[in-house]
């Protein structure tokens, strides 16, 4: 069992006994869709810690729409509730990067891709292949697509 998976089970265990109504279901919930990543496809298989990430990283992402949704639709109590989920969620996430340091990493590679030929909005793919790798995690792929396309119009 991986690391990640066997930490999230223990703190489930830990929740459970101390009442922690909040955090035992948020993390039943993840460790179900951790179950359902693991016997998708033909056959069944064992999560890496990074597979692990990534399923974490996309309930968290549910919890944040959610919370967006049930809080337009004027429904707060609901909204708070996903929101203390996602909060949940977030301490087995990696730390997120800032603005400024995602615009750094955006920078370096708006400048590798025009090293290597891209030039204008048809950069746009040669610079996410470049800064995908090195923010995986960190940093949502909306956000790491906004930055490229303000520094590709800027540049």
């Amino acid at each position: 069992m991986t690391t990640l998976k066997s930490r999230l089970q223990d703190d489930l265990t830990a929740a459970i006994k101390g009442r922690d109504e909040l955090r035992s279901a948020t993390l039943r919930m993840t460790l179900t869709a951790i179950s359902k990543e693991e016997v998708s496809g033909k056959s069944a298989r064992e999560l890496t810690d990074d597979e692990v990430q990534k399923v974490i990283t996309r309930e968290a992402k549910k919890r944040r729409e959610a919370a967006e949704a049930f809080a337009d639709g004027g429904r707060a109590a609901q909204a708070e509730r996903e929101r203390a989920e996602g909060e949940v969620l977030s301490g087995y996430l990696p730390a997120q990067l800032t603005d400024e340091e995602l615009d750094a990493l955006v920078g370096e590679a708006v400048a590798e891709a025009q090293a290597g030929g891209a030039e204008g909005p048809r950069a746009m793919g040669a610079v996410m292949k470049i800064v995908n790798p090195k923010v995986q995690g960190r940093a949502e792929g909306g956000r790491v697509a906004a930055a490229v396309k303000r520094r590709l119009a800027a540049g």
